[in-house]
């Protein structure tokens, strides 16, 4: 499908229209829903077997990126000190690498607002956009945004505490600060780091600390920007928590469906009634991942025997664990966890006719001709919630001609990572408030 977007709000709205809220001194609380697009409707021109390899091209720069992260965080010992910033460094490396952040919503920017296309990314947590003027700049969709025509653009001191937040920051000649992000295909953003009015539809909330980036290089699929929706203290959730009560969850639909648009909602409605949840752990080397705790995987009703929940661990200095990602594709598990879930699978499904390997994929099947097929049912243990995947999630097409994969991948890293192919259908709520991350199968409704 063809990315279509028919802006239901006027590029510049009165007092009287939208409600304007601070996050730093408003009581009320909001509830806020916006429409999310794949990456691949901005490129409808390509085969659909293009746009997938693409994918997996990127899905494993996003991969390696996040452990390459983890990896970093745990080596890094002891903590970083704070106030310790002698310039830029490359310390945050972000999975959006080659583009990879796989899907866009579009909110406004400034005052008055301009509406922006912004990629939602729960593996980062700095909100950035391109700005005026631009020293480089990629190609994007939208018109660059200029900060000098919004009345709201406030730029932030180097000694504020929102400066000082910044994993890598500096300072102009005028003692603003400076932000950079770095990407783990060398993509870089650059500039300063200021407060801004965001709009979502009708709702405006204020003082939203942001990257205005003047330098910006990289491949990042014409979007304007970036919304942070990590853990970390700059993301939008932490920053807007009071706002939204710490609550935020989105449900991804299969882009090749014609069905409702996947959605991004923020607020008490964003927890879906019926969710099973699931507590959220904490890296003490790193607080961008939102971590869960998986105990097993069932396979054709059955628990996989060779799958404990010591696989999953994550242990007392950071390494391990299993996290949920809104950016990666496919679920990639600790190897021994993969081979036995893998084995499991394919005695199940061994009455399907078996098809060359596929990229990462190992299990494939050729399912030319048929209208229906029987495949092993599939579950994710996580404590307190059982997550059963219904089959279009685990059993993909990878081509026009009826192969379709196994959709994990095994990884010789100790992190595991639930990949937003496993997430298709549900509503996946973030209570931040109730320390906890919940699965809705009606929730998209």
């Amino acid at each position: 499908p063809t990315l279509s977007w028919h802006d239901s709000e006027p590029e510049s709205n009165s007092l009287q229209e939208t409600s304007q809220l601070d996050p730093l001194s408003s009581n009320t609380t909001l509830e806020v829903q916006l429409e999310l697009h794949h990456v691949d409707a901005l490129s409808s021109e390509d085969t659909p077997e293009l746009l997938f390899d693409l994918r997996l091209q990127r899905d494993a720069l996003r991969s390696g990126t996040i452990y390459s992260l983890v990896s970093k965080a745990v080596a890094r010992n002891p903590p970083r000190a704070a106030g310790r910033r002698s310039g830029f460094s490359s310390s945050i490396i972000s999975g959006l690498a080659q583009g990879s952040g796989e899907y866009f919503t579009r909110l406004g920017v400034g005052t008055p607002a301009r509406n922006l296309y912004m990629v939602l990314d729960t593996g980062s947590d700095v909100v950035w956009v391109q700005c005026a003027p631009c020293k480089s700049c990629y190609s994007q969709s939208d018109p660059i945004f200029d900060p000098t025509k919004s009345a709201s653009f406030s730029g932030i001191p180097c000694g504020s505490p929102l400066c000082r937040s910044l994993d890598s920051s500096g300072c102009n000649q005028r003692r603003m600060c400076l932000y950079q992000v770095s990407y783990g295909d060398g993509s870089v953003t650059f500039g300063d780091f200021s407060t801004e009015t965001l709009t979502f539809r009708r709702t405006s909330v204020g003082r939203v600390a942001l990257g205005c980036g003047h330098d910006n290089e990289g491949l990042f699929v014409g979007a304007a920007g970036l919304l942070g929706l990590g853990r970390g203290k700059l993301s939008f959730p932490s920053q807007t928590g009071s706002r939204f009560n710490r609550k935020f969850s989105y449900c991804l639909v299969d882009r090749s469906a014609s069905s409702k648009p996947s959605s991004l909602v923020f607020g008490d409605a964003a927890i879906p009634r019926g969710a099973l949840f699931t507590p959220l752990l904490s890296n003490p080397k790193l607080d961008t991942f939102y971590y869960v705790e998986l105990l097993g995987i069932s396979v054709g009703g059955t628990r996989v025997p060779k799958i404990s929940p010591s696989l999953f661990k994550m242990d007392q200095d950071g390494n391990g664990g299993v996290i949920i990602d809104s950016g990666t594709s496919v679920t990639r598990l600790t190897q021994p966890a993969y081979t036995a879930t893998r084995d499991a699978f394919r005695l199940g499904a061994r009455n399907l006719k078996r098809a060359p390997d596929f990229s990462l994929f190992d299990t494939c099947f050729d399912l030319s001709g048929q209208t229906s097929v029987k495949v092993p049912t599939l579950v994710l243990h996580f404590r307190g919630a059982d997550l059963s995947l219904p089959a279009t999630n685990y059993l993909i097409p990878v081509d026009s001609s009826g192969t379709f994969c196994f959709a994990f991948a095994g990884t010789m890293n100790g992190l595991s990572i639930i990949g937003n192919i496993q997430q298709q259908g549900f509503r996946v709520a973030y209570d931040l408030a109730g320390s906890r991350v919940g699965f809705s199968p009606r929730g998209c409704a």
